[in-house]
């Protein structure tokens, strides 16, 4: 237990560096599909991409560190050959498949949950609307907003979908180089 918690003497600084990449890519897009999609100004798209984005990773980063110590020795030497030699071996393929599945799906919800909370958190509750503005107005507005939660998800999905395409496509032409 006391050599869990010590540093590593080797540190990947490729992968956190392709991993830093990999937010680059895919924070303009998701905030270019939350900018069409929810019909958000370029900034709040913006903030709520690299938001989803950045929380999801770190959680994701915590998560994989978490079950790491527990992983099979085939698995921990899997991820050795993919991160510094850039190898997939062959028997492994449905393996790297299979996780690729969860990782996406398991994106995919935390996204989403981000991006709820980040929307509900961000909202003016206790503001008070006027009573001279008329009962029509605000009957859309609610009917908007309870149209605009349903497209939260696949919004995200696609958004999620878009930026993991553009991902998979650099990580395929960096392994594949």
């Amino acid at each position: 237990m006391d050599n869990f918690f010590l540093i590593p003497e080797v540190i990947p600084l490729g992968a956190i560096l392709f991993c830093f990449l990999l937010l680059l890519v895919s924070i303009p897009i998701e905030a270019y599909v939350l900018n069409m999609s929810l019909n958000f100004d370029k900034k709040t798209s913006s903030f709520y991409s690299m938001c989803m984005n950045l929380f999801s990773n770190v959680i994701g980063w915590s998560i994989f560190f978490l079950i790491e110590p527990f992983a099979t020795t085939r698995f921990k030497s899997n991820l050795l050959n993919l991160i510094f030699f850039k190898r997939i071996l062959p028997n492994t393929i449905n393996l790297n498949i299979l996780m690729a599945f969860i990782i996406f799906f398991g994106t995919f919800i935390i996204k989403s949950f981000i991006l709820r909370v980040a929307i509900v958190s961000l909202t003016d509750f206790w503001k008070k609307t006027p009573e001279s503005a008329p009962h029509k107005f605000y009957a859309r507005r609610s009917f908007r907003m309870k149209l605009q939660s349903k497209n939260i998800f696949t919004t995200v999905l696609i958004a999620n979908s878009l930026s993991y395409t553009a991902v998979l496509i650099i990580t395929f032409m960096v392994i594949f180089a």
